[in-house]
């Protein structure tokens, strides 16, 4: 069985080894990851999702920011490989900073008070589907990407740095670029474990 849809989330795998040589313009990826975000679902149609797209130093300085506050979190002898975990992430073309925007929550949370409880749930859903579209569209234009997650350690200094709103969270990072490497073959658990079909 061959669908369009599952052979381009095939194509969405993690790349580790990123470069700088985009095979489309920045304009261009910039458009393709504001869109995919536009196209991504959210309940009660909330387009709660936000986004900080990061080029060239800035993107750089990300991960200086992320690697100077991990610094005196881990141990001295074990930074090593954080340090180059970091180097590997600003070797990349660009980063997505994926955010919920919790004013818009909150404003649900008063409209539909019978799902208040349901709202910050509902939102780590959409910013799931935001951070998946973004990433098969990157993957389906040719640009390798990671996810990853430093919040809530480096919150506070990202929106110093980049005049973030007080009321967007930092969800997740995505580090993207050229795929310098090979990506290895992906495994999947059992079907019996995962699956329960009922008729």
């Amino acid at each position: 069985m061959t669908r369009q849809a599952i052979s381009l989330f095939t194509q969405r795998r993690t790349q580790y080894a990123l470069g700088k040589n985009l095979p489309i313009a920045e304009s261009d990826v910039d458009a393709l990851i504001r869109q995919a975000i536009r196209l991504a679902p959210s309940s009660f149609n909330s387009q709660s999702s936000r986004a900080v797209i990061l080029f060239g130093a800035a993107h750089e300085r990300l991960w200086n920011i992320t690697r100077e506050t991990l610094r005196p979190l881990v141990p001295a002898e074990n930074f090593a490989s954080t340090d180059a975990k970091m180097d590997a992430f600003a070797a990349g073309a660009g980063t997505v900073l994926f955010y919920e925007d919790q004013d818009t929550i909150q404003e649900l949370q008063q409209k539909y008070p019978l799902y208040a409880d349901n709202f910050p749930v509902f939102s780590e859903h959409s910013a799931g589907m935001a951070q998946f579209a973004v990433w098969t569209a990157l993957a389906e234009a040719g640009i390798g990407a990671s996810l990853q997650h430093y919040a809530p350690l480096i919150d506070a200094e990202v929106a110093r740095t980049w005049d973030v709103p007080a009321s967007w969270k930092l969800r997740a990072q995505m580090p993207f670029g050229s795929n310098e490497k090979p990506i290895g073959e992906k495994t999947f658990i059992a079907d019996e474990v995962r699956f329960k079909t009922v008729r």
